[in-house]
């Protein structure tokens, strides 16, 4: 139910108009098309809250990079002006729980520890509690990254492979994406905070988990598209799946879990061949 306060427009220029801070949660496909369709509409010193996890697929950008150029571009200021007013609201925050008000924390990253902390103050309450961070990089990566992990957890579950087995992939997978965050400029306890390991859990158990319930599909037999059919909702880890592999590549960061997550959904290998696959890689220290 929506408070009484709310205001409900049909038109995001009437939405957008003269407020002090924005928050944009839509599919990372379609995060350029939007702030660019709109971005004349938000002043450059309002504060952009996004909560949306996901990487540019051409690109490679994270949501933040694409606001800041897109307003940079609009507004003739530079991108690290703009980067300054850009937040990315993330943690272990299962959207159907939070809209019944089941209580929950999140993390509020920014370059700007006083946006991080403006943000933190708006969106705190009786039941949301979030935590700010300095640290945008890690807390839009954590957010990102871990619905490529989950997807393989939602397989493990429905093909009856194991806790043990689930156990050490949600590990490794963690190990795997906090190595690609400390190549971009991440801090590494970023990924030990909500918006890393929190996320993570909530993102890997959890049936709520579109991500997860993708997983799912894979184990009965369905290909990504009909998996995705299925859902009839928008699954990031399969866009950023694509990106991100491209980006470790180019950096040489080694990333196993994200490897096989490609070959399943983008190269036709079986999943049960794919996990096979990980289980027989050359030993090696931890």
């Amino acid at each position: 139910m929506f408070p009484d306060v709310m205001s409900v427009y049909h038109d995001p220029r009437l939405a957008l108009s003269g407020v002090d801070c924005v928050v944009i949660a839509v599919p990372s496909v379609a995060m350029r098309e939007i702030i660019e369709a709109h971005v004349g509409e938000i002043a450059p010193d309002t504060t952009v809250v996004s909560a949306t996890k996901g990487l540019e697929i051409e690109s490679g950008k994270r949501m933040s990079e694409v606001i800041a150029e897109t307003i940079s571009v609009r507004h003739g200021v530079s991108v690290d002006d703009a980067m300054g007013n850009i937040c990315s609201l993330s943690g272990p925050n299962l959207s159907v729980e939070i809209a019944i008000g089941l209580p929950a924390l999140a993390t509020a990253g920014s370059v700007s520890i006083e946006t991080a902390e403006r943000v933190q103050m708006m969106t705190s309450g009786e039941r949301l509690r979030v935590y700010a961070s300095d640290d945008i990089i890690g807390v839009e990566l954590g957010g990102t990254l871990k619905n490529i992990i989950a997807i393989g957890a939602g397989f493990i579950d429905a093909s009856g492979l194991g806790s043990n087995l689930k156990a050490a992939y949600v590990t490794r997978g963690l190990h795997e994406i906090t190595q690609l965050g400390l190549a971009l400029g991440a801090k590494p306890l970023t990924f030990a905070g909500l918006s890393g390991i929190g996320d993570m859990l909530a993102t890997c158990y959890s049936s709520l988990s579109r991500n997860y319930r993708l997983g799912t599909r894979l184990a009965e037999g369905d290909s990504v598209e009909e998996a995705l059919e299925y859902l009839g909702q928008t699954a990031e880890g399969v866009p950023t799946t694509r990106a991100t592999l491209r980006i470790a590549r180019q950096l040489g960061v080694e990333m196993p879990i994200t490897e096989t997550a490609h070959k399943v959904m983008f190269e036709g290998v079986p999943p049960t061949e794919a996990m096979g696959d990980l289980m027989r890689r050359e030993l090696q220290r931890e």
